[in-house]
């Protein structure tokens, strides 16, 4: 029956195309506590190969809570955790030498983020400041953030917000392979695309 309804629900939505236009308006979403939908968010990351190409690969298994109120997003609190073994580039045996070679999954298995400062930089942007934990190494790491609103999500019922987000980090700083940079470079990109669900509705 409640998968009846929202199907209903969407239906409408879809015909009146209203309820599917993000807002941005801190008066028309809601606080609390938030849930990554794994559903609809993704984490890949690319890396210079011989200086000919930004390689890119992609983790599979993450996580993330977020304590949001639109009215102080500066006040904001992130964590999120990745599975290292879930590193995906496409090549299976390649993959098992990254998790275990390059990012020693068997012995720091996850990867975590953990926000200490937000600063905003335009009505829907901000830089977020957090200790990144990598391959059992811990540094400060600044991504670039980009909120693009929030709705209530019809096929769920519940309140949901999206954001994009990208960085840097040296991956010499977390002791991430030991190839010569010219072979593969030093700068790691992060690319982020998230959406959460607002717990409790």
């Amino acid at each position: 029956m409640m998968t009846l309804l929202r199907l209903l629900a969407l239906a409408g939505c879809l015909s009146l195309g209203a309820c599917l236009t993000p807002t941005t308006d801190p008066q028309r979403l809601p606080a609390g506590e938030w849930a990554l939908d794994t559903a609809h968010a993704s984490v890949t990351w690319q890396v210079r190969h011989m200086g000919l190409s930004w390689y890119t690969g992609r983790f599979d298994s993450l996580d993330a809570r977020l304590d949001f109120d639109p009215a102080r997003p500066d006040a904001a609190q992130l964590t999120a955790s990745i599975d290292a073994a879930s590193i995906s580039t496409g090549d299976p045996a390649f993959d098992s030498d990254l998790a275990t070679g390059w990012l020693h999954a068997d012995r720091s298995p996850q990867i975590l983020f953990e926000s200490t400062s937000i600063r905003l930089t335009g009505e829907t942007s901000g830089a977020v400041t957090g200790n990144l934990t990598l391959n059992g190494v811990t540094a400060p790491v600044t991504l670039d953030v980009t909120f693009h609103g929030g709705l209530t999500n019809p096929l769920e019922g519940r309140p949901a917000i999206g954001f994009s987000a990208d960085g840097e980090l040296d991956r010499d700083t977390f002791n991430v392979g030991n190839l010569p940079h010219s072979i593969v470079g030093p700068t790691v990109r992060i690319l982020i695309e998230a959406e959460f669900l607002r717990e409790g509705d």
